[in-house]
């Protein structure tokens, strides 16, 4: 999986397990291992001009995705629905995806971690993961849907935290080389925008 990441927040982040989180959740949920994301950080002033740009709300959200190919999010097995497939009328698309960007915004994220109780980085990496389950196409707007979301959104990150755990606890996982930030590009905003917080949804 590709994953661009371009930190203009003005906040030192961990942009690689930002990466990694978004990786794992790629692949879990089967995605085209060619497919493109970009994530992108900004300050509070930058969120709250996209945020009002886009979403007709003032004041700086937690994180906003705008989708770019029109994937649709993996359905159960006995509904016989696909893992990221893109539909089309002759049926799923299996070809690589360009998913589009996400923006997130650490100084959100920092105020929401405090209220939660859990660090900075953990929120980032929740927010990540919700930004990325909005682009594949899964939404809240009513109780069902936000069960299915927040619990995958929920399962996602405990499996991903449980495996990264014993690396992060190796050597290797703590040398210069390993923390490493990931290449940084630039990650451009398009499409229609969807916010919320990912931990209480949206206020």
């Amino acid at each position: 999986m590709s994953v661009d990441i371009a930190n203009e927040s003005g906040v030192s982040v961990d942009e690689v397990a930002l990466v990694s989180v978004a990786q794992f959740v790629l692949g879990e949920l089967r995605i085209h291992p060619l497919a493109e994301l970009s994530v992108l950080l900004v300050d509070d002033k930058v969120m709250a001009g996209l945020h009002e740009r886009w979403m007709g709300e003032p004041g700086p959200a937690d994180v906003l995705s705008f989708p770019m190919d029109e994937l649709r999010p993996p359905g159960p097995p006995h509904l016989g629905g696909g893992h990221g497939d893109r539909s089309g009328p002759d049926g799923p698309d299996h070809s690589p995806a360009l998913l589009g960007d996400i923006v997130l915004c650490p100084q959100v994220a920092a105020e929401q971690a405090r209220e939660a109780k859990h660090s900075t980085a953990e929120e980032l990496e929740l927010l990540c993961t919700h930004g990325l389950l909005h682009l594949l196409g899964y939404d809240h707007a009513d109780a069902d849907e936000r069960a299915v979301m927040f619990g995958l959104q929920d399962r996602l990150l405990a499996s991903w935290r449980a495996a990264r755990a014993p690396a992060a606890a190796s050597p290797a996982a703590a040398s210069p080389a390993a923390a490493s930030p990931a290449a940084a590009s630039p990650a451009g905003t398009s499409g229609q925008g969807s916010d919320d917080e990912g931990r209480k949804g949206p206020g």
